[in-house]
């Protein structure tokens, strides 16, 4: 948890500093309608959500061909661009993608090849953070944190 926490905190101040962003894929904008199908690819379907507050939902998707998790963060009124963030873990084999940028409509996608294995994921929207643990995965109990920062 505090390792995301710090990676949340790192981004948002470096890209402060900087007077940018920090984007790790593809750039989002401001589309009217979107769905998490939209933005991963028609293939990935939605397996887990996680509400951010009243400000929108960080979606987790999978897609069975070719074994991979998607993430993304859609605000509920897509609007005046405003910090947006994303992540995504596969804990058993290290493997990571994250987006963080101010954005008008959504975050992401990040992928991950997560067949067989458990995942954490999150994201958030303005001040307003949430994560999830161990999810998607038989043998662990999904934790859930949100927080107002």
């Amino acid at each position: 948890m505090s390792f995301t926490r710090s990676v949340l905190s790192a981004a948002a101040l470096t890209a402060a500093a900087l007077g940018t962003t920090t984007a790790l894929a593809a750039p989002a904008s401001a589309a009217p309608n979107t769905t998490p199908q939209k933005v991963c690819g028609s293939a990935y379907k939605t397996v887990n959500s996680a509400a951010v507050g009243s400000l929108g939902t960080v979606y987790l998707t999978y897609n069975a061909s070719n074994g991979k998790n998607c993430v993304v963060t859609i605000r509920n009124s897509p609007g005046t661009a405003v910090d947006m963030a994303l992540w995504i873990e596969v804990p058993d084999t290290s493997e990571r993608g994250e987006d963080y940028g101010r954005y008008t409509s959504y975050a992401g996608p990040a992928y991950v090849y997560g067949k067989g294995h458990c995942v954490d994921w999150g994201g958030g929207i303005s001040n307003v953070h949430v994560q999830v643990y161990n999810s998607n995965c038989d043998a662990r109990k999904e934790h859930r944190v949100t927080e107002v920062r």
